[in-house]
């Protein structure tokens, strides 16, 4: 399982070191491809997902407990959110918060039908934030997390992502199968996690550069890529209730700390007329948005965002769910649903009310001075703009700066952890750590990939590494609906089989 991987990030690593530009120029063409001809199926994919979460909610499968009766919960609710909520918003809510709802206030897709730094523009800007952020997102980890949990406790099948095809196959695919699933699985992973902290070091770089002075380069963004993949593997090597535990539990507490901060000393309570219509303009639209109901000039608009995030999603969503799975046992399938789904959503609405809402705010009154600034300097500079129309901005950018490490540290954590796992023999429900080498290794790729695709293509070198990283998952997915469908159907006869 490990070497065929190692090999294949290897050479993409000597690639990408060797010669940069024909790497991303590759990349680049690769990315294009995959937009022109499946942008429709990653749109299909997420809703069909959702019908299916649904499903499950209202079925008997919800009242089945992770690991059987008799078990006992790893964490208190508290907790098992506060991990859930770290390990899969990362940098990422941080990063496009502040930065996304400007580019589309002042370049709204046709299908919009708003003007530019219009009112209607406004909500539009802010209902694709909750698009993006809140229940396909989180609907795609949970529906994985879910079947993994399933199949590893309940049904007592290996540590292995095929596993979650058990239901649909009934019998343990063959054993190339299996090393395939994973080896893609791992792959797409690394892509997906170097987007996300390529999206971490620009935003670090960002506040470096606002409360230091410190101009970015290359260097710079290479030793902060240093400093974030050093952390992460020391935390993951601490296990699983160590590292992650603590990271998580202060991370939650500054996220909400940020939250009253500038709800109390932003724009006030001006956020929550245009929060709210949006909020309505979201549900009212949902079902189109879900299913991608665009026309062909929206093409160019929903392959750079809708169609990114869902890949992005997805490279993250199988290791994710996994972990999010290994953690869940103790709880009912309908708590993971509430845990993984409908809180971290709920947070997410008021995140981005709170801080997208600001960000349009103060973009409106200063005549479009943020997104000017979004054009001239980035989107890694938006957010600490924002602070710096609030009272103890040094401090409050200083500790805003300290929760991007912290968060994608945090993700990362999980992640490397599960990918560990996946390249070890003899993972079990009683032994699941793995060697620490393995998650050093994966660790030193990840940096290096981020730091070649932000030094040649920065925003839109994220925006490649994911989609690319999420196009293998889209067709894992479609067999773990499948399967999923399946469980539902004869599940009960399969669980009990299982625990005889």
């Amino acid at each position: 399982m490990f070497w065929p991987v190692f090999l294949l990030v290897l050479a993409s690593v000597l690639f990408s070191l060797c010669l940069p530009e024909v790497f991303v120029e590759r990349m680049q063409e690769v990315n294009a491809w995959i937009l022109h001809h499946f942008d429709w199926l990653f749109n299909a994919v997420t809703a069909v997902i959702l019908i299916v979460i649904l499903v499950i909610r209202l079925s008997w499968l919800s009242e089945i407990r992770i690991g059987g009766e008799e078990a006992v919960p790893l964490f208190n609710k508290w907790r098992y959110f506060a991990i859930t909520l770290c390990t899969t918003v990362a940098a990422g809510i941080l990063f496009w918060s502040t930065a996304e709802p400007l580019y589309h206030l002042h370049d709204p897709p046709p299908f919009a039908h708003a003007a530019a730094s219009s009112d209607a523009a406004h909500v539009f800007a802010m209902a694709t934030l909750f698009l993006h952020w809140t229940i396909t997102p989180y609907g795609i980890y949970t529906i994985v997390s879910i079947m993994f949990a399933i199949v590893f406790y309940n049904l007592k099948r290996p540590f292995r992502i095929s596993s979650m095809l058990y239901p649909m196959l009934r019998k343990a695919p063959a054993e190339s199968a299996d090393n395939l699933i994973d080896i893609v699985c791992l792959f797409a992973l690394i892509a997906g996690m170097a987007a996300s902290l390529g999206a971490g070091i620009l935003t670090v770089a960002g506040g470096l550069h606002t409360i230091f002075g410190w101009s970015q380069s290359d260097l710079m963004l290479g030793l902060i890529a240093l400093a974030v993949v050093a952390t992460f593997i020391l935390s993951s090597i601490s296990g699983l209730l160590r590292g992650i535990r603590v990271l998580s539990d202060l991370n939650i507490r500054i996220f909400f700390a940020l939250l009253l901060f500038v709800l109390a000393f932003g724009p006030g309570f001006s956020i929550w007329k245009v929060g709210g219509e949006a909020v309505i303009h979201y549900f009212v639209n949902f079902i189109p948005n879900a299913i991608g109901h665009y026309q062909p000039d929206d093409k160019a608009w929903t392959g750079s965002w809708t169609v990114f995030y869902w890949a992005n999603w997805m490279a993250w969503a199988p290791l994710t769910g996994m972990f999010l799975g290994r953690i869940s046992r103790g709880y009912r399938v309908k708590e993971v649903i509430m845990v993984n789904l409908v809180w971290p959503c709920i947070f997410v609405i008021f995140w981005m009310i709170i801080f997208g809402g600001s960000t349009l705010y103060y973009d409106v009154q200063s005549g479009g001075a943020l997104h000017q600034l979004l054009l001239d300097e980035g989107p890694q500079s938006v957010v600490y703009s924002l602070f710096a129309k609030l009272p103890y901005a040094e401090i409050v950018s200083v500790l805003f700066l300290g929760i991007v490490f912290i968060s994608y540290v945090t993700a990362a954590d999980s992640n490397t952890t599960v990918m560990g796992g996946l390249s070890t023999m003899g993972i079990s429900t009683e032994a699941q750590e793995s060697p620490a080498i393995i998650k050093i290794i994966w660790g030193v790729f990840i940096g290096i990939l981020a730091w070649i695709m932000i030094t040649n293509s920065g925003i839109e070198g994220i925006k490649i590494l994911s989609t690319i990283g999420g196009f293998p998952i889209l067709f894992l997915l479609l067999l773990l609906v499948a399967s999923a469908l399946k469980l539902l159907m004869k599940g009960k006869k399969i669980i009990n089989s299982s625990n005889e």
